[in-house]
């Protein structure tokens, strides 16, 4: 029977492991990456309508598709720049705290608007560093997962601004985040990386950034300067927008960057240079990104030159909305797409433009650079007559918007000779035509007396913008045989596990001589009942944004039911009143993680008209003292709790003296070092809660194989190696959850009291498995992991708990850190604790029982557990497929999908490892 369980165990995870990798490749294909790269002679080459106009291509002034229209480009990124971090706060319906704090740009925005320009940036999801930063330089669009050809190493290998830069013998200095230096690892003439996952260090990368810019700006033996500062989002992940230190970083930057103007202004040599401040993606109110939601991807681009323009082309500018800056003056705003930047940067820097890049070269950032209007910039084939700077302009940006056009027409033709599905042909169709239709005006307008302006560069425009429009609703290749094939093994996964689990039930019936099959097989549907309606419930995008609820709302809903059967019998037992409290205090903990995340998340719609509102909590005990003091204390009286909680239990369950004394005095030892950490915050205590847990749990499988912990009765044995087992994990969890971990640990150990305690009213057998027992168990987990401020998307990862004892990065000690606290309470724990569902209840009743049964009832609750979080990740994964064209698929199926995939190959690890353990 030991082996029936192991069998089991590693056939579903091997089923499961094909099934995930086959549906990931089908759903998470990202775009066919391009190894080609735009070449100076392309359009001459290839007798582009656009080339006519071009000077001869033995001019060295000229090395790129377009002339440069301006000398010098100074990029200062500020990582998770909000929009309201720099626009005026009289935009806004509430002045906040972070407003107005980058002054010296609002400053510039309103005394000399013919020169700068404040944009709200959109950037296209996902919204992390490393995808948006490899976006802005090649000009595509990101990818939810990025395989293909820089799966095997982080360097670019698509063709980019900066490789255009390098090739055609520009300057190029980096200084800041030390992603750029992995992107780009040959490209900068002078590099000064500093290590950038560190969340906890605000100052390290920014001060350098610092210290290296000012000397810089002095010298002249650069073109192009990259300044990347981190602060920003690092003080948004670690203490949220509305803080103190948020101000104070704001204000940091704010000094920089007027500094940096003075300097500007002061130079000769930077007059035609282009400042540039913008962020790669912007953050939440809780300082996370990485989603959909407009919070994240309303960015900023501020651009300043220090020429000013002439009032003729002043009129260019099309104020999306204006407001008053801090002196009283008017400041007005427009608003640009992320993916036109790489595309903008090549023109005003006169290089050809990346091969892959489907943006449009925007037309306010072009008429800030003076070589868009000023013939003094321009080769005579240029402009032919004496015209207005307006017109000049007009002439060179539809001349740009022509060889750009070309560009993407190229792009596109290549791709769809190129990829497996390439675009849709009617799309494709609408699109050439547009193409067709734009460059036809060209011709008649270039053949005329009439020189191309407003009406070729509205034609290109809508091509360009139409096709940047369906890129982003079909750029994804959904490979449909291979997500039905995966789907279809998630389906036989399924039937081998209900096929293995009715088998081992019949067994049990059979050894166990069954006389109350009925009511066990009723018990059976009703937990099948509730799994099938909270798997239903993942086809709905609302319904997978309240899981958390829905959860809550079924776990009460077997609450009540067991009143009722207690009911039944003439008396309500206390521990079901216990878990119906409890039940209620995880709901007000899961209302509160909504809440934070509603804060940010528009699709949520949570409001103060929610059934759950909560603050009114804090108004009942406004002016107590004992309020400020409760969230400080309390932590060391529940951890007190529990650290003689768990020496109690382990001093009465383990019997052999050696293995209680050593796992009494590491589970001490862990309390103390995490309530030294919390007092301190020193970081050697985290240190060692890791080490001893660690040691304890790889100590655990060395005496169980040495056969130490074989001695006593079954049922006692397995209860030992499941309290050693908690044991050697508690700690570690808890630490990284953060004062609530006591709170949430505690509730924890009561919700399981009371649902091993409900089982078994006459309605089974004492020693039987109960499926309702199981499916509450799974339930809480699942209520634990929101209760605990998780949620199902990359921005509900809790990066600092990755850093609880660490100030620096190692990738692999970071991750496991970060999953650990990510699963600990929802998956480790709950799964190495389901023997106590068969040992507790039958401790006073399994005397001389015959072992089979015992680990046949074991193997039972491990299939039914494994079979419970199976079937929910398969309508995930149908819902996924779906809904794969739905609008929030990205923003909120895709992370749903990736969450319940690793969570159901962990739990089915872990199923392995019990079974190895503990049978």
């Amino acid at each position: 029977m030991r082996m029936r369980l192991k069998a089991a165990a590693a056939a579903v995870l091997c089923l499961h492991c094909l099934g995930v990798y086959l549906f990931t490749r089908g759903f998470l294909l990202t775009r066919t990456e391009l190894s080609a790269f735009s070449l100076p002679s392309d359009l001459l080459q290839a007798q582009a309508p656009c080339c006519s106009d071009l000077p001869s291509t033995t001019d060295q002034d000229l090395p790129g598709w377009t002339p440069p229209t301006v000398e010098r480009v100074l990029i200062l990124i500020v990582d998770a720049l909000r929009f309201d971090f720099v626009a005026p706060s009289s935009l806004f319906q509430k002045k906040q705290k972070w407003m107005d704090r980058l002054s010296s740009l609002q400053h510039l925005a309103s005394t000399h608007p013919s020169s700068s320009r404040i944009f709200k940036a959109i950037a296209d999801p996902p919204t992390t560093s490393l995808q948006r930063l490899k976006a802005l330089t090649t000009g595509g669009l990101p990818t939810f997962i990025d395989v293909g050809n820089s799966f095997a190493a982080p360097a670019i290998q698509e063709d980019n601004w900066i490789h255009q830069l390098v090739h055609t013998g520009r300057r190029v200095v980096m200084m800041g985040d030390d992603t750029w230096t992995q992107l780009f690892p040959h490209h900068f003439n002078h590099s000064y990386p500093y290590p950038s996952f560190n969340v906890k260090d605000l100052h390290t990368v920014d001060n350098g950034v610092a210290q290296h810019l000012v000397p810089w700006l002095h010298r002249q033996d650069w073109d192009v300067l990259i300044g990347h500062f981190l602060g920003v989002d690092h003080a948004g992940h670690i203490f949220g927008v509305d803080s103190q230190p948020m101000v104070q970083k704001l204000e940091q930057i704010n000094a920089i960057l007027q500094n940096v103007t003075d300097i500007m202004n002061s130079q000769k040599h930077l007059e035609n240079t282009m400042l540039i401040v913008m962020g790669d993606h912007a953050q939440t109110l809780n300082g996370d990104h990485g989603g959909g939601t407009s919070e994240e991807v309303e960015t900023c681009l501020f651009a300043w030159m220090p020429r000013s323009l002439p009032s003729s082309i002043s009129s260019i500018f099309h104020p999306s909305t204006c407001g008053l800056g801090l002196n009283g003056k008017n400041i007005c705003t427009s608003t640009m797409q992320q993916l036109d930047f790489a595309v903008s940067i090549s023109a005003l820097l006169g290089i050809p433009f990346p091969f892959g890049s489907i943006g449009r070269v925007n037309p306010e950032l072009y008429a800030l650079s003076p070589g868009s209007w000023d013939r003094q910039w321009l080769p005579a084939s240029f402009y032919e007559d004496p015209s207005s700077d307006l017109k000049t302009w007009k002439n060179n940006y539809a001349h740009v918007l022509c060889i750009n056009s070309w560009q993407v027409k190229r792009y596109i033709d290549s791709y769809s000779a190129t990829s497996v599905m390439g675009f849709p042909s009617d799309d494709l169709h609408y699109i050439t035509k547009l193409y067709n239709e734009a460059q036809s005006r060209w011709s008649d307008s270039k053949n005329s007396s009439c020189k191309p302006e407003n009406g070729t560069i509205d034609e290109f425009s809508d091509f360009l913008l139409s096709f940047a429009t369906l890129a982003r609703s079909a750029w994804t290749e959904f490979d449909m045989k291979l997500m039905g094939v995966g789907l279809g093994i998630f389906i036989i996964s399924i039937i081998f596990h209900l096929f293995v689990f009715e088998r081992v039930h019949s067994l049990s019936n059979v050894y166990d001589n069954k006389t109350q099959k009925s009511s066990n097989h009723l018990q059976i549907y009703v937990a099948f009942l509730l799994v099938a309606v909270r798997a239903v419930s993942f086809l709905s995008n609302s319904y997978i944004l309240a899981e958390g609820r829905v959860a809550n709302f079924l776990l009460a809903t077997t609450a009540i039911g067991s009143i009722r059967s207690s009911l039944v019998y003439g008396k309500i037992k206390k521990h079901d009143l216990v878990f119906l409290i409890l039940i209620i205090l995880i709901r007000f903990g899961i209302e509160k993680g909504m809440s934070k995340q509603a804060a940010t998340n528009p699709f949520l719609n949570y409001d103060s008209g929610s059934d759950f509102d909560l603050k009114w909590l804090p108004s009942l005990f406004e002016g107590h003292d004992f309020v400020t003091l409760l969230p400080e204390i309390s932590p060391m009286i529940i951890l007190f709790l529990l650290s003689f909680l768990s020496c109690k239990y382990i001093t009465c369950t383990v019997h052999s003296r050696y293995i209680k004394w050593v796992v009494t005095v590491g589970t001490m030892l862990s309390y103390l070092f995490i309530a030294t950490f919390w007092l301190s915050e020193r970081s050697f205590a985290p240190k060692m809660v890791y080490v001893i847990g660690l040691s304890l749990f790889v100590l655990n499988f060395v005496l169980r194989y040495l056969g130490i912990l074989e001695k006593g009765e079954t049922v006692q044995r397995l209860r030992s190696l499941a309290l050693v087992m908690v044991s050697a994990w508690s700690p570690t969890i808890l630490i990284l959850l953060g004062k609530q971990g006591p709170f949430v640990v505690l509730v924890c150990i009561i919700a399981g009291w009371s649902i091993i305690s409900s089982k078994n009213k006459g309605l089974l057998d004492d020693c039987k498995m109960d499926p309702i027992s199981v499916m509450q168990w799974s339930l809480l987990a699942i209520c634990l992991f929101y209760q605990t401020g998780h949620w199902c998307t990359f921005d509900g990862l809790r990066y600092g708990a990755a850093f609880i004892g660490f100030d620096e990065f190692k990738v692999v000690r970071q991750a496991i850190l970060l999953f650990v606290d990510t699963f600990g309470i929802s998956h480790i724990l709950p799964i190495f604790s389901l023997p106590f569902l068969v040992t507790i209840p039958n401790s006073s009743s399994s005397k001389g029982r015959d072992k089979t049964v015992i680990f046949l009832n074991l193997t039972q609750v491990y299939l039914l557990y494994g079979l419970i979080t199976a079937i929910t990740t398969t309508f995930t994964v149908l819902c996924v497929a779906i809904q794969r064209r739905h609008l929030m698929v990205w923003g909120l199926f895709a992370p749903k999908y990736v969450f319940d995939a690793i969570g159901l190959l962990l739990t089915d690890v872990l199923i392995c490892v019990s079974a190895l353990y503990y049978c």
